[in-house]
């Protein structure tokens, strides 16, 4: 049955943390993979990698539509980035980098392989749109990468001293 889970916010060390391949998509792997998607939807994000939610594997969830279309849920198990090219600019927020955005560089063109939640080989090419940067985003995640470490040192800095003044005020925690 798939329930909420818990975010881990930045800067827990479980979101720089390399998540392990899928080995057998199982029963677990299947709750884990619904209860993603609830995650996901109930804290309006469009993607949701599992280090967010503090499981190490490499499953990612996502539906870029606009929320008033019908939800269109896709999975991707052990994704990888196997082709790109061209670079885009889009601005960019993440639901464990709390009240932060910011203009971020990506590869305009993406082609990710991987396995849908039956264990099929899937392709998905991702050209000049948000399911690019997205696909791109969430697979980071999965590699300990957070969408801030392409922007500006400075700018991270400034972000991250202001989180850990926060922290340590009890006003944000980190944990679910």
């Amino acid at each position: 049955m798939a329930k909420i889970m818990g975010i881990y916010k930045y800067p827990h060390p479980v979101l720089r943390e390399k998540a392990e391949p899928v080995k057998n998509i199982n029963q677990e792997i299947q709750d884990l993979i619904d209860s993603m998607a609830e995650t996901m939807y109930r804290a309006g994000g469009i993607g949701l990698a599992a280090n967010q939610v503090g499981i190490l594997k490499r499953v990612i969830v996502f539906d870029v539509r606009d929320a008033k279309e019908d939800r269109n849920l896709n999975v991707l198990i052990n994704p990888e980035i196997t082709q790109c090219e061209g670079e885009i600019v889009h601005d960019e927020a993440c639901l464990s980098v709390i009240d932060y955005s910011a203009e971020v560089k990506r590869n305009a063109m993406v082609q990710v392989k991987g396995l849908n939640r039956d264990g099929k080989p899937i392709t998905i090419n991702a050209e000049n749109n948000l399911l690019a940067i997205c696909l791109q985003h969430e697979i980071d995640h999965l590699n300990g990468i957070l969408f801030i470490d392409h922007i500006s040192h400075l700018k991270r800095s400034i972000y991250t001293r202001r989180i850990k003044k926060l922290l340590r005020q009890n006003k944000i925690q980190i944990e679910p």
